[in-house]
């Protein structure tokens, strides 16, 4: 199966350089990749890299913990898209998450969906599945499939557990079929990708995307 135009081909680390940013922008082009997802100071360097190129250019929003407030995180957005950002992917507030504040967090996922949607961009909200258990993830699906977001996320990658089939499988049960799966974390293989991919994942998240192709 040939996987290229699913994956978001990622570089996230804090030491990453801009000539990091430009071989990714440069790999993306060449193997014709979804986008590339780069930390928020990035944007607008990816932007210019992949200019007149079909590759998206996707960044993180309150990464990797998401208890930022609100109005910080539909700034981040906005400030994001602004720069020439096609996506978003947005970490949800896990503090509130444990804390069973769900009308704060319908609010806060609703706040950065519709910023996003206004300006006609995509978001993809970050759940941290290894960190939660069913219930928590099922009442965070019935508030996305309310609010109408675009694709969920599995993980950040740098917290607890990254893609798992358990994960993907459960995501797919309980969101509506018009909400994308992103799966994120972990993916270091050719067999693992297309697994998840079967699970009922739409999108890939991987730093080690040549590898994962080329397997």
């Amino acid at each position: 199966m040939e996987i290229a135009h699913l994956i978001d081909h990622t570089t996230l680390k804090p030491n990453c350089t801009l000539s990091d940013v430009k071989q990714l922008c440069e790999e993306a082009m060449m193997h014709s990749f979804a986008a590339v997802c780069v930390p928020p100071y990035f944007v607008r360097d990816a932007v210019r890299f992949l200019d007149d190129s079909r590759v998206k250019v996707a960044t993180v929003v309150g990464f990797p913990y998401g208890y930022s407030n609100t109005p910080a995180k539909v700034e981040e957005v906005k400030r994001a898209i602004d720069e020439g950002c096609d996506e978003v992917d947005v970490v949800i507030n896990l503090c509130a998450v444990f804390q069973k504040n769900w009308a704060y967090l319908k609010n806060d996922i609703n706040s950065v969906t519709t910023a996003a949607h206004l300006r006609g961009k995509v978001i993809k909200l970050i759940f941290e599945t290894g960190m939660l258990d069913d219930e928590q993830l099922t009442k965070l699906c019935n508030i996305c499939n309310e609010i109408g977001v675009d694709f969920v996320k599995t993980s950040t990658g740098v917290n607890a557990g990254g893609a798992t089939l358990k994960a993907v499988r459960f995501l797919r049960k309980h969101l509506d079929s018009s909400i994308k799966i992103k799966a994120s974390g972990g993916i270091k293989s050719h067999d693992k990708a297309i697994s998840l991919i079967d699970a009922g994942a739409n999108r890939l998240g991987c730093s080690k995307s040549l590898k994962v192709i080329e397997s």
